[in-house]
């Protein structure tokens, strides 16, 4: 059976707001050096890879 708690691991509490901060983690996910785009360029770069072992590696680190 599959339950899904929408809640946070721990508890976050923020007192004030810090947009250079927010900037810097925003870049870190979506930026071009990113973990998105890392990801993707792993899943893209499995398609052309001519050693099915290696297919395997490259999905199973675009994925983690």
């Amino acid at each position: 059976m599959f339950f899904y708690d929408k809640k946070l691991q721990y508890p976050v509490k923020i007192q004030n707001t810090n947009p250079k901060l927010a900037a810097i983690i925003i870049s870190q996910y979506g930026g071009p050096d990113g973990e998105l785009g890392a990801s993707l360029r792993y899943l893209s770069q499995r398609y052309a890879m001519p050693y099915p072992e290696l297919k395997g590696l490259l999905t199973d680190i675009g994925t983690s």
